[in-house]
């Protein structure tokens, strides 16, 4: 009971804290006068929304599609392409710089070549997604890998084990929490590639992303509709940083319990 009290109030901290920041914005808004054009109030937000829950609930679904596609490539790509990055010391000393370097290039000046390759529409949204958001997993994966601890790998080479058993039962499973960290940083980065990607892809029509809405609602200058396109933007990063947190705690808490387990069997 308690332990329920203690998430009720870390729940309901933040949700406090945006209705504050909210009701200020709303009076700011008011008693400065500011033109809507630069700062809609809040409410007006909410309304515009309402009145175009339909289009913006498409563009939300699309935008989540493009960003958890992008997502689950740069899981798959981080995980396999760290693990054999970490097992071989070359590739280490090779490939892991040249991905570095890599990441450092501005999405906005890589996105255009996604056109040129796969065309106008999703794919070119999901590339830019997945290759903004495999480095923080690569990077995870390696150093997760490398920290397991080499007196248990010792034990397994004794037991004769194979390096895909020892991958399998022991490197991956210790490497979770590491590799968790670095799938929370990609569920952020995978939305916003999947939104500089759809800026770039330039596709619309009736299932039109939340991107396009963006620049759509810019050019008609309808600010408060690009307020409201980015509020669900925003949400699309928090449920998949949400999701990807639990399932990061689920199987962090099997993994200790499956450890006790087995020292209590040693026992």
């Amino acid at each position: 009971m308690k332990r329920l009290s203690e998430k009720m109030r870390e729940i309901a901290a933040p949700l406090i804290a945006v209705g504050v920041i909210a009701v200020a914005w709303e009076v700011a808004v008011i008693a400065t006068g500011v033109s809507p054009l630069l700062l809609p109030r809040p409410t007006a937000i909410g309304q515009t929304m309402w009145m175009n829950s339909e289009m913006l609930l498409s563009a939300t679904v699309q935008t989540a599609i493009a960003a958890l596609s992008g997502f689950a490539i740069a899981t798959t790509l981080g995980i396999i392409g760290g693990s054999v990055i970490a097992a071989v010391p070359v590739l280490r000393r090779s490939i892991y710089p040249l991905a570095t370097i890599v990441q450092m290039v501005p999405l906005v000046a890589v996105a255009p070549l996604f056109v040129i390759w796969l065309g106008f529409g999703l794919p070119t949204a999901i590339a830019a997604s997945a290759v903004v958001a495999v480095f923080p997993v690569l990077a995870a994966t390696i150093d997760g890998l490398r920290s397991v601890d080499h007196g248990l790998r010792e034990i397994f080479a004794l037991a004769g084990a194979s390096t895909w058993t020892r991958w399998r039962k022991l490197d991956l499973p210790a490497s979770i929490p590491a590799i968790m960290t670095g799938l929370r940083i990609a569920a952020g980065l995978s939305v916003i590639g999947a939104i500089v990607g759809e800026f770039v892809s330039g596709y619309g029509g009736a299932h039109a992303p939340l991107g396009i809405v963006v620049m759509t609602a810019m050019r008609e200058a309808r600010t408060d509709l690009v307020f409201g396109a980015v509020a669900l933007s925003a949400i699309v990063g928090f449920v998949l940083f949400g999701v990807v947190s639990i399932v990061g705690w689920l199987l962090v808490n099997r993994w200790h319990a499956s450890g006790q387990s087995e020292m209590e069997i040693r026992r």
